[in-house]
């Protein structure tokens, strides 16, 4: 494809590889109203290129790019390949978060606020920027209108600052970082931002109104596509919990357990409810989960309490009339506008009117049981990559294009896969045949076990390299470790816990990268294993403790026949494509630059099955490792 004689040239690096096509590619794409779907391998610089891509198309024209990250790290690197590229041509890039307490003065003075929503959060902030008579609303906010907008996106500008310097810089300056932002956007090159700004239906009608542009003049780039059709399925997932119940039970109490319909409190409700899904868990629970009839809610609360299905609809909306008044009255007090009446009332309506056809009913066990209704299909959340300009969908993962294409509905389409420029030769990947983390295996047999956990050790015990050690779940992770593994390697060890803060587990990376000889155990499509660079001898050796298919559950068997359905090939498709995905991204960490060189070893013997992941079976993985590097 030839490049339009009037595109400024702005890749800001020398091109290697597929580079210099996939840039052409994707401007071509955009320019012609069409999406790009994109797998390229490691090292093709998937973040700088897609952008470069598509701002050739976009400057100089009313149209805007958004880059949708999944993860903070993910927007980082884009600000950081922003500011390379205004070295060509300077760029404007906004980074944009969600709202959140600690960046406002106001709001975190109250611990309450840490764990608020972004609409709870927004909320509140509605009510500190009202005059309540003193004379002194928020100073935060009234101060945006005495500051010159250009000098703050002259400092953005020239400094490009990732989201967190911006606020830092904001609130040094005594302006809010969050509708600071909100004024930039009209004035920015690139906008990058988390999925959630363009997927979910509220936080996207809010953006758009920042932004000036409506979703027909936008570009999306997504990043990480891979991640998407998943992240679609939750976005359109409802469940309400055994603690939200006893939450909204407590409020009622609190006050003074209003009537909702007829003569019925919402502990009644709550009370009827809670039996609903002890029958639920005595009935169809087997393993984590069980699919209930899609009826059985509204038969069990109509048969328990007397009730027709128009009094039912009456008593979620008594509900949802209480809980928003109990959040109007926290507001007005500035404390956090939640409300656990106004989530039952909202959940029980958005059940009953849950589709059929697109949703499977669960009832899931464990500590805090729980009504789910779970979205198979993610076409019905990507409305807007279909409604937008064009999309460019890039991931080291993506194939088979076609289905990923079909499953989110998109139209026109350009698909491309490019390989990694990097020898690969710098690559050893290893498998071994007398291990497997098949369940009735490691599970039965303690022989495997040991085995496996002999493995891990003499691997990290003799190639003395930094190496990250992938679980397929925390649950395998926490058994070696209470079995004294990390005593056993006698290294020095780094964990990916479950539950940490961003903050808490970049850390942990640091460390681990500047500890030579050291141990990484993270979870094999946890955060780690996607997204962050280990270049140079940052990590050398990726050991892969078994094959992360996903449990067998009656959702995971919803989404197998949803998948037949689809393409005629449930179980790849379900299981086989995404654990391969999972291991093919966790091996990518290893690889970041022509010179690197790593090894990668999967401890199964079902490896044998698993044609994208080109491994060869070994029956000497230390020496094979060892060798690889010299140390042989």
């Amino acid at each position: 494809m030839n490049e339009s004689p009037t595109a400024p040239n702005i890749f800001p690096y020398e091109y290697i590889g597929a580079q210099k096509e996939i840039e052409d590619l994707i401007a071509d794409t955009v320019r012609g109203g069409v999406s790009a779907v994109i797998e390229s391998g490691t090292g093709t610089g998937k973040t700088v290129v897609s952008m470069t891509g598509a701002l050739k198309a976009v400057l100089g024209t009313d149209k805007r790019l958004v880059y949708l990250t999944r993860t903070k790290s993910q927007q980082k690197q884009i600000v950081q390949e922003a500011k390379a590229i205004s070295r060509k041509r300077p760029i404007v890039c906004i980074g944009v978060q969600g709202r959140s307490a600690h960046t406002c003065p106001m709001m975190s003075r109250d611990p309450e606020n840490a764990g608020g929503t972004s609409e709870e959060l927004s909320r509140l902030c509605s009510e500190y920027k009202k005059d309540d008579g003193t004379g002194k609303p928020c100073r935060y906010y009234e101060n945006i209108g005495r500051i010159d907008l250009q000098e703050i996106l002259g400092f953005v500008r020239t400094a490009h600052p990732e989201p967190e310097e911006f606020a830092e810089y904001c609130l040094r300056r005594e302006i809010c970082p969050y509708e600071t932002v909100k004024h930039l956007i009209q004035h920015a090159d690139v906008v990058a931002a988390p999925y959630s700004f363009i997927f979910m239906p509220h936080i996207r009608e809010r953006f758009l109104e920042w932004a000036g542009t409506p979703l027909s003049r936008m570009v999306m780039i997504v990043d990480e596509a891979h991640n998407l059709p998943d992240y679609l399925r939750e976005v359109m997932t409802l469940e309400y919990s055994m603690k939200a119940m006893a939450l909204a039970e407590k409020e009622a109490l609190e006050w003074n357990d209003p009537d909702v319909h007829a003569g019925l409190s919402v502990t009644d409700v709550v009370a009827v409810l809670r039996e609903c899904l002890g029958e639920a868990l005595s009935q169809y629970l087997t393993g984590d989960d069980g699919m209930i009839p899609y009826t059985f809610l509204q038969d069990e609360l109509m048969d328990r309490l007397g009730m027709s299905s128009r009094s039912l609809d009456m008593i979620y909306k008594g509900l949802v009339d209480h809980g928003e008044m109990i959040a109007d009255i926290k507001k007005a007090r500035k404390k956090l506008p939640r409300s656990y009446i106004l989530s039952m009332g909202r959940f029980l309506s958005a059940w009953n009117s849950a589709d059929e056809e697109t949703n499977i009913f669960l009832v899931v066990g464990g500590e805090n049981p729980k009504f789910q209704a779970y979205c198979l299909d993610p076409s019905i959340a990507a409305e807007p990559l279909r409604s937008c300009r064009s999309s460019v969908h890039m991931s080291g993962t993506l194939a088979p294009l076609s289905d990923y294409v079909e499953e989110l509905g998109l139209r026109e389409t350009a698909e491309r896969i490019f390989p990694s420029p990097f020898p690969p030769e710098n690559l050893l990947k290893l498998y071994v045949n007398d291990v497997s983390t098949k369940y009735d295996e490691f599970s039965n047999i303690p022989e495997i076990y040991e085995r496996m956990k002999e493995h891990i050790v003499s691997l990290v015990r003799t190639v003395n390299r930094n190496t990250a050690v992938f679980f397929p779940s925390y649950a395998i992770m926490e058994r070696f470790l209470k079995d004294g593994i990390k005593e056993e390697m006698g290294k020095e060890l780094f964990i990916e816990r479950r539950g940490m803060t961003q903050l808490e587990l970049m850390e942990e990376v640091s460390q681990f990268r500047m500890s030579e000889g050291s141990v990484l155990f993270a979870i094999t499509g946890g955060r780690i294993s996607e997204g962050l660079d280990f270049p140079d001898k940052d990590m050398e050796m990726a050991v892969l403790v078994g094959i992360p298919y996903p449990k067998p559950t009656a959702k995971q068997e919803a989404l197998r026949r949803y998948f037949d359905m689809r393409f005629g090939s449930g179980w790849e498709h379900s299981s086989k494509i995404p654990a391969m995905r999972k291991m093919r991204q966790a091996i990518g960490r290893l690889i970041r630059s022509g010179t690197d060189r790593g090894v990668a070893v999967i401890l199964d013997r079902r490896t044998f099955s698993l044609e994208d992941i080109g491994a060869e079976p070994t029956e000497d993985p230390c020496g094979d490792a060892a060798g690889f590097f010299g140390d042989g």
